[in-house]
C-alpha cells in the first residue's frame, strides 16, 4: 500500500483522469482513443489522423509559423484568431482607412488582400525516425558530441526521406531527445486577407480582459490559401486560384453545453511540464518577477503615448499587444504555480522517484539526476537572471537597442567572413528595417530606453555589466544617444550603412546607439552566455535522462505526453466551468448580453459598434442562437493548450467545428509547467458568434454560403428516435 501511494504521488501530474496532455496525432490509437471515446467522442483515431485517407489533420494549418488555423470551405477559406492576423490587418490599415478600427470584408475574391511573407503549412504525414537519428550514439557519448552526431543524422534523414519536390521534410525531437519524428509538410505562400471584424469585436476587452474569464471577445479573422493551377504551393501570383483541401471542417450550429466533448487540434508552441522543483521555484521567485519589472516599465510608457496620440496608437497597437500578452501571462503563471502548490508537489514527486529508482536498483543509471539538477540549477541561476534582463531589454522591449543589435550581428559577419558577407546581409537587413521603422517613434522609444537601462544597471549583477554602464549617468547617456545616433531614423541609418563595407563598419562603430548596444552585447557574450550555455547543455542531458526514467519506471497506464514544440498535437477535454476562488464559480459559456454589460462608450477596450448594439436591441440574430434565444460568445474547456494553439479549432464529438481557441484563464496559465485540472481552462470563441458577426454584422453572407453548416446533435437525436421506433 505504501508503494502504491508513492506511485500516485510520483505520477499524479499525468494520472488525472482523462485530463491534460498534448498528444501526437499519429499515435492516438489505444489509450488516447479510449479516453476520448469515454469522454463522449463519436469518432475513431483514424478519423483524426490518417495518411491514406482524408482526415481532420488535413484541415489543420500552421498559420504563419506561430498560430493555428483551420480550413472551413472547399475554396481554401481559413479561420484563425484576430490577434493572429493582427499585424497583417494593421499593415493594410492607414489613419484614413483603418481596418483595425472599422474591420475589413472582401466582397469577392478580387478584393482579398495579399500578405507578402505570410505562410500556411499543412502536415502531409508523420513518421517515427528515432532509430535513424540515434544511429551511432550510445549512453556514453559526450553531450557535445552527441548533439553534433544527432544534427548530422537529422540532416541525412531530411535529405534522404521521400517527398514531392514541392514538399519539405522536417525532424523534431520529443520526450527531451528520447524520440524523433519526421514531418512531411506543404507550405503555401500566397495567403490573402478575406475578412476581419473591427477591434471593438475582435479584441473586445483588450488588455484588461486578456487571460481573463468571463470573456466576451470575437477573436477571429478570415484568410484564404491560394495555390497554383495544380493545387500546389506557389509564390503570390494573380494567376493563383483558391486551394482545394483534402478535408475542411463542417460547422455545427448546435453549439456546446457543459460536459460536451471538445478536441483542440493545433500547433502548441512550447511547454516544459517535466521541470524539476528547483527550476519551477526559480521561475516563481526570480525569472518571472524580473520580466514583470521590465515589461511594466515599458508598457506604462507606451500606454501613456498611445492614449494621447492616434498615430502612435496605430503604430504601437500590435507591438503593445504582443508585449502585454506575455507580461500578463507571466503574472498569472506565477500566481497559478503558487496557488496549485506546484513546487511542493514536484518535490514530493522527486522524492517518490528517488525511492522508486532505489527499489528497482537503477541508482547507477538514474541515481545522480536529482542531485545534479539541484547543483546545476543553483549554478545557472545568476546567469539565467542576467540573460533574461539582456533579452528583455535589448531584444524584446527596447527598439533602438534591438536595431543596433541587429547591426552588431552584421558587423560580426564582416569580422568573421569579410566584406562580401557584410554586403550580402546588409540588403536583407535594410529591407527588414523598412518594416520595423514604419511603426517606430523615437520619442516613445527614448523614454523606454532610459527607463530600461536604469533598471538594467540596478538589477543585473555588476560583474555582468559592461564598463559603459557602470556608474553611467543614464539620463545623460539617453540624451546623447537620441540626439546623435542614426538609429533614430531609417534614412539616417540607411545612409550610415551605405558604401563599401569597411567604411560602413567604421561609421557604425562611431555611432553612440551602436556603441551602447555593442557594449551590452559584448558583455553578454563574454560574461553570461558561455557559462549559461555550458550549464544549460548539462541540464539538457539531465532532462533527457529524467524523462527516460519517468517513461521506464512508470506503470503501463501512466499518461506521459511530450512537451509542446510547435508540432501538430491533439488535446482533448470537456466544456466545464471552474472555481477560481472560495465561494466563486464561473459558468462555462458567455453571451452577447455580457458584451453589453461591459460596454463603455468611447473606451478603447470596451466600446461596442453601433450596428452590434442595434442587432442586440432588435434581437436580429438569425439561426445562430442557443435554445434560450441568446447569442453565445465564448466558452471554456479542460483542453490543455498554450501559445501556438491560438486559432486552433475546437472540434465536437462528431468532427465538426464548434469554436476557435484563443486564450487561457489567468489562474491556469501555469499549465505550461504544471497542468492542474481544477483551474486550467482554455477559452474559445463560439462558432455561432463568428457566423452571426459575418452574416448579420458584416453582411458577408457570401462567406457563409461557402461553408458547410450541420446539426450533429439534432441528427443524432433523430437517428436515436428512429432506432427506438424500429425496436418497438
Amino acid at each position: 500500500m505504501r508503494f502504491l501511494n508513492l506511485l500516485f504521488v510520483l505520477f499524479s501530474f499525468s494520472l488525472f483522469a482523462q485530463q491534460g496532455g498534448m498528444w501526437i496525432p499519429s499515435l492516438l490509437e489505444g489509450m488516447n482513443e479510449n479516453e476520448m471515446q469515454n469522454l463522449g467522442m463519436k469518432m475513431s483515431a483514424k478519423d483524426i489522423y490518417d495518411v491514406n485517407n482524408s482526415s481532420l489533420k488535413d484541415a489543420i494549418v500552421h498559420f504563419n509559423g506561430g498560430c493555428t488555423s483551420e480550413l472551413i470551405s472547399e475554396k481554401g477559406l481559413l479561420l484563425t484568431n484576430h490577434h493572429c492576423g493582427y499585424s497583417q490587418i494593421q499593415s493594410h490599415s492607414t489613419v484614413e482607412n483603418d481596418y483595425l478600427e472599422n474591420g475589413f470584408w472582401a466582397k469577392n475574391l478580387k478584393e482579398e488582400l495579399p500578405n507578402p511573407g505570410m505562410t500556411a503549412t499543412i502536415i502531409v504525414r508523420i513518421e517515427d525516425v528515432t532509430d535513424k537519428v540515434m544511429n551511432g550514439i550510445t549512453e556514453t557519448t559526450p553531450e557535445d558530441e552527441r548533439q553534433k552526431q544527432i544534427e548530422a543524422n537529422i540532416s541525412r534523414v531530411v535529405s534522404t526521406s521521400p517527398k514531392e519536390s514541392y514538399q519539405e521534410n522536417r525532424v523534431r525531437t520529443f520526450y527531451e531527445g528520447n524520440q524523433y519524428m519526421l514531418f512531411v509538410v506543404e507550405t503555401f505562400k500566397d495567403i490573402r486577407l478575406v475578412g476581419a471584424p473591427p477591434s471593438s469585436i475582435g479584441k473586445f476587452g483588450s488588455d484588461t480582459d486578456n487571460w481573463v474569464w468571463p470573456r466576451h471577445t470575437g477573436d477571429f479573422a478570415l484568410f484564404r490559401i491560394y495555390a497554383d493551377s495544380n493545387n500546389r504551393p506557389a509564390e503570390y501570383s494573380e494567376n493563383n486560384v483558391p486551394y482545394k483541401p483534402k478535408h475542411f471542417l463542417p460547422i455545427s450550429l448546435d453549439g456546446v453545453a457543459e460536459n460536451d466533448f471538445t478536441l483542440v487540434f493545433g500547433f502548441p508552441g512550447m511547454t516544459d511540464e517535466y521541470l524539476p522543483a528547483i527550476a519551477i521555484e526559480q521561475i516563481v521567485t526570480s525569472i518571472n518577477p524580473a520580466r514583470d519589472k521590465i515589461r511594466t516599465k515599458a508598457l506604462d510608457i507606451v500606454d501613456k503615448y498611445m492614449r494621447n496620440d492616434p498615430q502612435i496608437k496605430l503604430q504601437y497597437a500590435s507591438k503593445f499587444a504582443r508585449i502585454a500578452n506575455f507580461w500578463k501571462k507571466w503574472r498569472g503563471e506565477t500566481q497559478g504555480l503558487i496557488k496549485s502548490n506546484a513546487v511542493q508537489i514536484k518535490k514530493q514527486q522527486e522524492q517518490a522517484l528517488k525511492k522508486e529508482i532505489q527499489r528497482k536498483g537503477k541508482q547507477e543509471e538514474y541515481g545522480h539526476i536529482l542531485l545534479q539538477f539541484e547543483s546545476y540549477y543553483t549554478q545557472i541561476a545568476p546567469y539565467n537572471l542576467a540573460r533574461e534582463y539582456f533579452m528583455e531589454t535589448v531584444l524584446r522591449n527596447g527598439e533602438l537597442l534591438r536595431f543596433a543589435f541587429q547591426t552588431y550581428q552584421l558587423k560580426n559577419s564582416y569580422d568573421r567572413l569579410g566584406a562580401q558577407s557584410f554586403t550580402d546581409r546588409r540588403e536583407n537587413l535594410l529591407n527588414s528595417f523598412t518594416v520595423q521603422y514604419r511603426d517606430y517613434n523615437a520619442q516613445v522609444d527614448k523614454e523606454v530606453f532610459e527607463a530600461l537601462l536604469t533598471l538594467y544597471v540596478a538589477e543585473v549583477p555588476e560583474r555582468f555589466l559592461p564598463d559603459a554602464l557602470k556608474n553611467a549617468d543614464i539620463p545623460q547617456l539617453t540624451q546623447t544617444v537620441y540626439q546623435n545616433s542614426a538609429f533614430t531614423d531609417y534614412e539616417q541609418l540607411k545612409q550610415l550603412l551605405s558604401g563599401d563595407a569597411e567604411t560602413a563598419v567604421q561609421r557604425l562603430q562611431e555611432d553612440p546607439g551602436y556603441q551602447i548596444a555593442a557594449a551590452m552585447a559584448d558583455a553578454y557574450f563574454e560574461k553570461i552566455a558561455p557559462d549559461y550555455d555550458a550549464l544549460d547543455l548539462k541540464i539538457t542531458g539531465l532532462k533527457r535522462g529524467y524523462m527516460k526514467a519517468l517513461m521506464e519506471l512508470s506503470p503501463p497506464e501512466t499518461r506521459i505526453f511530450p512537451n509542446a514544440n510547435s508540432t501538430l498535437r491533439v488535446t482533448y477535454g470537456q466544456v466545464k466551468g471552474y472555481s477560481p476562488a472560495d465561494a466563486v464559480y464561473y459558468e462555462p459559456i458567455t453571451h452577447l448580453e455580457g458584451v453589453m454589460e461591459k460596454y463603455i462608450p468611447g473606451d478603447y477596450e470596451f466600446d461596442v459598434p453601433q450596428k452590434l448594439i442595434d442587432l442586440y436591441n432588435s434581437k436580429d440574430y438569425g439561426p445562430y442562437t442557443d435554445e434560450a434565444g441568446r447569442i453565445p460568445v465564448n466558452f471554456i474547456g479542460t483542453n490543455h493548450t498554450t501559445g501556438g494553439n491560438s486559432g486552433s479549432p475546437a472540434i465536437d464529438a462528431f468532427g465538426n467545428l464548434v469554436g476557435i481557441n484563443f486564450d487561457r484563464v489567468w489562474e491556469g496559465t501555469m499549465s505550461d509547467y504544471f497542468y492542474d485540472p481544477a483551474i486550467s481552462r482554455n477559452i474559445m470563441v463560439d462558432i455561432r458568434y463568428v457566423l452571426f458577426i459575418v452574416d448579420k454584422f458584416a453582411d458577408a453572407s457570401h462567406l457563409i454560403d461557402e461553408m458547410k453548416l450541420v446539426h450533429p446533435k439534432k441528427d443524432q437525436a433523430q437517428k436515436s428516435k428512429k432506432s427506438k421506433r424500429k425496436r418497438k
